[in-house]
């Protein structure tokens, strides 16, 4: 195993850094320029407002196929409760 640059723990911080760096000058040299919808944060952000619309969809139980009028069901449920507390 070689020995380390600067330390055992600065050395992957280091890689790491210089990884990012050399994207964003990828991404923002005029040379290369993609457009703005290709971008990564672009992408990044309609991934994160997928996956937002996809959870609460789960969370709210609204899938096409599991579409629910809880006013009906309360409403309902309130029609029952209120025919066995009169008798």
């Amino acid at each position: 195993m070689p020995p380390p640059l600067l330390s055992r723990t600065l050395d992957p911080i280091l890689g790491v850094f210089t990884g990012v760096l050399a994207y964003y000058l990828y991404e923002s040299h005029p040379r290369t320029a993609m457009p703005e919808d290709l971008r990564l944060a672009s992408l990044l952000r309609r991934k994160y407002v997928k996956w937002q619309k996809e959870r609460e969809q789960k969370l709210l139980g609204t899938t096409e196929d599991n579409l629910v009028d809880w006013q009906a069901i309360a409403a309902s449920a309130e029609g029952e409760t209120n025919k066995n507390v009169q008798k």
